[in-house]
């Protein structure tokens, strides 16, 4: 298999109570994903990678403001767009499912574990 850049979609806020530690949960477990996909030859994207600084900058005051809201799924949207696939790893989250019906409306490769993506040739 080629080496793939794969969207890693799980929940974010979903969960939470907008918790930051809960959050930051959320995040590890996506980047621990990221970081497995990596190993195994692969270019992993978080939606957040990107769209976190940019929340940021543009001055955002807190997680859903409408700073936030403007940013936050549409670089996922539009990353999605650009990646070989989705892996969807975790609980219950809207914004993971769209980016997995967004993986399959443009004919990419939708994945629910680490386990069905073969290693990229060296």
């Amino acid at each position: 298999m080629k080496p793939q850049m794969i969207l890693v979609a799980g929940p974010y806020r979903s969960g939470t109570n907008d918790d930051p530690v809960l959050i930051a949960k959320n995040v590890e477990a996506m980047t621990e994903a990221s970081l497995r996909l990596f190993r195994a030859g692969h270019l992993p994207v978080l939606g957040e990678w990107y769209a976190l600084p940019l929340i940021e900058h543009a001055g955002s005051t807190g997680v859903g403001d409408s700073v936030f809201n403007e940013i936050f799924h549409p670089v996922s949207r539009r990353l999605v767009a650009k990646c070989d696939g989705c892996l969807r790893i975790g609980g219950p989250s809207a914004g993971a499912d769209e980016m997995v019906d967004l993986a399959r409306q443009n004919s990419k490769a939708v994945y629910y574990s680490l386990e069905e993506i073969p290693n990229a040739d060296p």
